[in-house]
């Protein structure tokens, strides 16, 4: 079982009631910031469509599902707030940081992979 950045106790009410997502353990496990984050069409009722990534996976990172879980977004505001003004984007949203800035900015050259 993966020893999580944050302890239950650490879980703050920032962004509740948007649902799920899916993060990945460099951001819940080692506690790097969220770098990457996407809106596709959602799976289910309870998911948001959210996907939240640091910018440090690889491809075959990426392809180990052990990587990456599903998550109340609200767990993921409080392991960084800074998603919060972003959520309410529609689906199809994407927005990075880029190495020199710790502000979200839209990205308009990205498609998600069609599965």
């Amino acid at each position: 079982m993966a020893k999580y950045k944050l302890s239950k106790d650490d879980i703050k009410p920032l962004a509740e009631g948007y649902g799920g997502c899916i993060a990945t353990d460099k951001i819940t496990v080692e506690g790097h910031p969220v770098r990457f984050m996407y809106r596709e069409t959602p799976d289910n009722d309870v998911d948001s469509g959210w996907r939240f990534m640091s910018g440090l996976e690889s491809d075959e990172y990426m392809d180990t599902p052990p990587n990456h879980d599903v998550y109340d977004i609200n767990t993921i505001a409080n392991y960084d707030p800074t998603i919060i003004p972003f959520l309410d984007a529609p689906e199809g949203s994407a927005f990075e940081k880029t190495p020199e800035s710790e502000r979200f900015i839209a990205v308009t050259d990205w498609a998600p992979d069609e599965a």
